[in-house]
């Protein structure tokens, strides 16, 4: 029997679930505010997996993501241990907002620090309580601020072990991208823990489609590091791999109509929307300046002069 799993003073005993609540901070009617998390302790020795979403307190489809895994993973069969944090950004979460109360990013706040801001507290909570105790790492985001995401997984595909977790998750697009100071994927790689991080969909919205690509992709990777059974029929990956991206931005304020969707090919020059203006007509016509995929754009028609409008990933277009 392996030993018992211990997260904020709570054993977890080999072939158990646990549902913890890890102390946070209180709010100022004193109201203890906590980071929930389900760990799932296998009798068998294995992985040690986090699963993480909401760390933008409005990107909910991660959220949905690790209830399905969880209803799907049955613990007798599990080698290793899941540790799951549906909401990390608990104020967010509650306040339907990407940031914490003081308008700080949680995902700019990473490793944190135990006598910082309360986002550098909760960061280095999450550090020490999940990361820190696991080999590899799954973080489950959206789009941000009027945005939409198709389905991607951004790793640093350099790492063997990271890309072999990419390729097993399988999302349709793949893209080679480095860690950025503060978030937690740059925390987790300076710790040299595999982690890969899923984009897709919109804030404050359930993508039925992004949340069945999402709890496949989870369930691939724990079949592939071998925390569960392999599938029946083996899956071969079909991630389309990209090294860099673009965002073509608006030439002048207006309101938008965009001439493409996510998935949808482009050329280089390629018309892709137009600007209105308030009686209707065109102000200006945005072209791509480069040619690839559709990976994200704007869902908010009102658009300002420079503001991000469509989302490219640099691809040979055949």
């Amino acid at each position: 029997m392996r030993d018992p799993f211990v997260i904020s003073g709570v054993t977890v005993k080999a072939g158990s679930i646990a549902r913890v609540e890890i102390p946070v901070a209180r709010l100022v009617t004193q109201t203890q505010v906590s980071l929930p998390v389900t760990v799932l302790h296998g009798r068998k020795d294995g992985p040690r997996l986090w699963l993480s979403a909401a760390i933008h307190g409005d990107e909910l489809n991660g959220t949905e993501i690790i209830r399905r895994v969880l209803k799907r993973v049955r613990v007798e069969n599990l080698k290793g241990t899941i540790v799951a944090a549906p909401v990390v950004n608990v104020f967010g979460f509650i306040d339907q907002s990407r940031y914490l109360p003081d308008r700080r990013d949680l995902n700019r706040s990473f490793p944190g620090s135990a006598r910082g801001s309360l986002a550098a507290r909760l960061a280095h909570l999450f550090i020490t309580e999940v990361v820190e105790q696991c080999t590899h790492g799954i973080d489950l985001h959206t789009g941000s601020n009027n945005r939409t995401n198709m389905p991607q997984i951004r790793a640093d595909l350099k790492d063997p072990e990271t890309r072999r977790c990419a390729q097993a998750f399988s999302a349709p697009l793949m893209i080679r991208s480095k860690s950025i100071k503060g978030t937690l994927r740059g925390a987790a790689c300076k710790r040299g823990i595999p982690i890969i991080l899923y984009e897709a969909g919109e804030p404050l919205r359930f993508d039925p489609p992004s949340i069945r690509v999402g709890v496949a992709g989870v369930i691939r990777v724990m079949q592939e590091i071998k925390m569960l059974g392999s599938p029946k029929k083996q899956h071969e990956c079909r991630s389309l791999e990209v090294t860099s991206t673009k965002w073509i931005r608006a030439s002048r304020s207006g309101i938008v109509h965009l001439d493409v969707g996510l998935q949808d090919r482009v050329q280089k020059g390629q018309h892709i929307a137009d600007m209105h203006d308030t009686f209707g007509d065109v102000v200006a016509r945005i072209k791509s300046t480069v040619s690839g995929i559709v990976i994200g754009h704007t869902t908010n028609p009102l658009v300002n002069r420079g503001e991000a409008v469509v989302h490219v990933a640099e691809t040979p277009v055949t």
